[in-house]
């Protein structure tokens, strides 16, 4: 069972999950789910990160993250709302929105059926029960097949992610040899999970009894409720202690759950002092994970921590070329490189630009010229705002990203993760905005203009020492303003 580790005691305790590649933050697959079905979610999840820059965060929590992908059709999908109130919502506010977004991941476009999830109302009188379910039997060696698109071969090496793919390719070739752990960082879309699967990938290859588990935060903390819930706290150890290989995706989900940082704390000990390999992805290196205990943060950073940056022009054209040569598209140098300089944002959105220019020569029936490039940028991708974010949006940002509120931001408390984010806000607010230290003073609330020097100051001097924290903000800034 190379790349799923589960024992029969741990096939009869824990409930029906199972951990493998290529799976998304919020659904669970399993092996009866189709190809098509299972591109699609993690479309769904892509899209999702794509609309929580846009969307403000309470409506994607009560409108947009309860939405499911259901069925899927070759030029349709259903997404299906757990009530009428989050339907209406929908389709009055960002079915449009979801659409464009859904159809960019998804790499075509997409018609999006909406429907309200059946909810069936019990009898008068009649009191529901509680129904265990039990796991249904499963073949005896399930095979997932990964994604020929996660493999080293298919990644694209740059300035931009030269020490990270040589760190994974070394972890791949001797597993718990080297680099361990390993711990991978950037933004969402820049080809972190690409590493952790091509890793997955090679050492399944070399030998396909290996045991390797993938796994993000999310679903760990969720599983790990679950197993104390139910008194199987024992099965969901074995599970994960007896793999040679740990990939965690996401692990910045776990700051601030105390329970979980103890669990995962105990779970790398283990699997550390016995030689095995352990691989973490996350959207920040280790010592920006302000609300992560610091005996977790000094592990993660006692091997390689690298970074993926956002990509420079000439590695964004080397990756259309490589895509479009993976899938048979003929596009010339001039076009991808029109494409890699005129298109803002992550690889993933650079590739959706890709296939719907692919799209439209193939509806006109034309070849992949750069005017017709030109005309589908023009239409779908100039109108992305690439005006200077407000300074409420930059608070917002630096507070998502360090996870502090922004009223403790703007506050007065001086404990340092919250002074960290409030200097980091005004040396971002400066270097944006361009705004006097007067004016960003009375933004913080009317403190005074030496401090907000001082602030930015003592954040420039730091990024000059420090790598990751230089390449961190570089990326947080460049997210929220691609102009930065």
């Amino acid at each position: 069972m190379g790349n799923i580790l589960i024992t029969s005691s741990a096939r009869a305790g824990i409930r029906q999950r199972f951990y493998f590649f290529v799976r998304p933050m919020s659904d669970q697959y399993t092996f009866d789910d189709q190809q098509d079905q299972i591109a699609m979610k993690e479309a769904w999840e892509r899209a999702l990160e794509r609309l929580a820059t846009s969307v403000p965060e309470t409506s994607m929590k009560k409108f947009l993250k309860p939405l499911k992908c259901g069925s899927v059709e070759e030029n349709s999908v259903s997404l299906i709302a757990p009530g009428k109130f989050v339907y209406e919502w929908v389709k009055d506010k960002y079915l449009d929105r979801i659409q464009e977004a859904l159809s960019d991941e998804a790499g075509r476009e997409l018609h999006i059926n909406l429907l309200v999830q059946d909810r069936e109302k019990p009898s008068a009188g009649v009191k529901p029960i509680s129904v265990i379910q039990t796991a249904q039997p499963q073949p005896a060696n399930p095979r997932f097949v990964p994604k020929e698109s996660y493999t080293f071969d298919n990644f694209v090496v740059g300035q931009s992610n030269r020490l990270a793919f040589a760190g994974a390719k070394a972890v791949a070739q001797a597993p718990g040899a080297k680099y361990n752990p390993l711990f991978i960082y950037g933004y969402s879309g820049l080809g972190k999970t690409h590493l952790m699967h091509a890793i997955a990938n090679e050492i399944m290859q070399r030998e396909p009894g290996y045991p390797v588990m993938y796994v993000t935060a999310q679903q760990f903390a969720e599983d790990f409720v679950q197993s104390l819930k139910n008194n199987r706290i024992d099965q969901f150890r074995r599970l994960l202690r007896g793999s040679r290989v740990l990939l965690i995706d996401d692990i910045q989900f776990i700051a601030g759950k105390d329970r979980t940082q103890e669990e995962i704390f105990h779970t790398f000990n283990y699997l550390y002092q016995s030689g095995r390999q352990v691989v973490l992805c996350s959207d920040r290196p280790p010592r920006d994970l302000l609300l992560m205990e610091e005996r977790l943060r000094s592990r993660f950073e006692s091997g390689l921590v690298a970074d993926v940056q956002m990509p420079d022009t000439e590695t964004r054209c080397a990756i259309i070329l490589k895509r479009a040569e993976r899938e048979s598209l003929g596009i010339d140098h001039d076009t991808a490189m029109y494409l890699a300089e005129s298109i803002n944002g992550n690889v993933r959105i650079l590739e959706g630009a890709l296939t719907k220019v692919a799209a439209q020569a193939s509806l006109e029936g034309a070849p992949l010229t750069i005017d017709l490039a030109r005309g589908v940028v023009e239409s779908y991708y100039e109108s992305i705002a690439v005006a200077k974010p407000s300074f409420n949006q930059i608070l917002n940002a630096v507070s998502k990203h360090y996870q502090i509120d922004i009223t403790d931001i703007k506050g007065l408390s001086r404990k340092a993760p919250i002074a960290h984010a409030r200097h980091v806000s005004v040396y971002m607010t400066r270097e944006i905005l361009g705004d006097s230290w007067k004016h960003i003073g009375a933004l913080f609330g009317d403190r005074d203009h030496t401090s907000m020097m001082h602030a930015y100051k003592k954040i420039r001097s730091m990024m000059n020492r420090d790598k990751e924290l230089n390449a961190s903000l570089k990326m947080l800034m460049h997210d929220l303003w691609p102009g930065s």
